[in-house]
């Protein structure tokens, strides 16, 4: 080989190196952060849903994103600090999920982006769901507007329905407009109302003794980090106090609690995942457009109907999308 030859091969190797080297590199990590309301086994199902969300979206878990949880326990206070910690993580987006959580996000971040996984009130934090702006995008979970409808339907499973109550953490901000909701669905059907205001878990005991008191014998609970973590007891209390309630969420009827309507919280984490993609691939969250729910669900326990002596209606039956024997 000549000197010629021998020159041309480097020059050709050296331009292929470059390429080799780029061809080896890892894909970037990216790092989520969620914020959420209650611990991942509590809620592994929409947990789970998220990242199946993503998987079909083509990521890997471990290989190119990595998620860091961090939940407030049922103790919306500790959302500031949760807050800090996932930011100091460096988190390329927070996905939240309630209205504590997503206020304290806004309140800590103009440039991370966020991603609500469901809010009850989203208007209270960006000024259009067509054009969010800022650094906030998601899923509403039209919760305050449901609350109507869950009347309507618990004075179509208990008959003589006539004093209703309304459990809410009065100290989360959507749960003043839900109550007024409840209010006036009530007041419109001819039913009494009740607020329970329950802001810790010691809270609740007296809350329902303080509905039996008043001779309730229907009650809504409110979608919140509180009674969320404490599912379990407000189904216990329901059952003691044999006090039929109607609940935001299937989770809450897996729990022993006696129906459930509102939105398909599987779904929307599904969706969520759309969100992050969009966002990872250069997306402003700004941009994106808040969206509402598309799937609603209703969820029937029949155990619980049995021990509370209600027949459940043949109509309502057939309406139901899942029956738990």
């Amino acid at each position: 080989m000549n000197r010629r030859e021998f020159i041309t091969l480097l020059g050709g190797a050296a331009a292929a190196w470059p390429l080799a080297a780029r061809a080896q590199q890892p894909e970037r990590m990216r790092r989520i952060g969620m914020l959420e309301t209650i611990s991942a086994p509590l809620n592994a199902a929409n947990y789970n849903a998220f990242r199946e969300g993503m998987r079909a979206l083509g990521y890997t878990e471990g290989r190119n994103f990595v998620i860091e949880y961090r939940s407030a326990e049922g103790r919306g206070e500790l959302f500031p600090e949760l807050v800090a910690e996932l930011l100091r993580l460096k988190v390329d987006v927070i996905v939240t999920r309630g209205t504590p959580a997503v206020l304290a996000a806004k309140n800590a971040t103009s440039s991370t982006p966020i991603v609500m996984a469901a809010m009850g009130e989203p208007l209270m934090v960006v000024p259009s769901l067509s054009h969010p702006g800022g650094n906030i995008t998601g899923l509403s979970g039209y919760t305050t507007l449901m609350e109507a409808k869950r009347v309507e339907v618990l004075k179509d499973l208990v008959p003589g329905l006539r004093h209703i109550a309304g459990l809410y953490n009065m100290g989360n901000p959507v749960a003043p407009p839900q109550w007024r909701e409840l209010e006036t669905a009530a007041h419109a059907l001819g039913l009494q109302s009740l607020l329970l205001d329950a802001r810790k878990s010691e809270d609740l005991q007296p809350a329902f003794d303080a509905a039996s008191k008043q001779h309730v014998n229907g009650l809504t609970v409110g979608v919140d980090a509180l009674t969320q973590a404490n599912r379990k007891l407000i189904a216990e209390l329901a059952a003691k106090h044999q006090l039929p309630a109607i609940y935001a969420l299937r989770e809450y009827v897996e729990a022993g609690g006696l129906i459930a309507y509102g939105p398909n919280y599987l779904d929307l984490y599904r969706r969520v995942a759309t969100y992050v993609d969009k966002i990872f691939k250069g997306e402003k969250a700004g941009d994106l457009p808040i969206e509402q729910p598309t799937k609603f669900e209703l969820i029937l326990n029949v155990e619980t109907a049995k021990a509370l002596g209600l027949e459940i209606p043949p109509t309502l039956l057939a309406r139901a999308d899942e029956v738990i024997e």
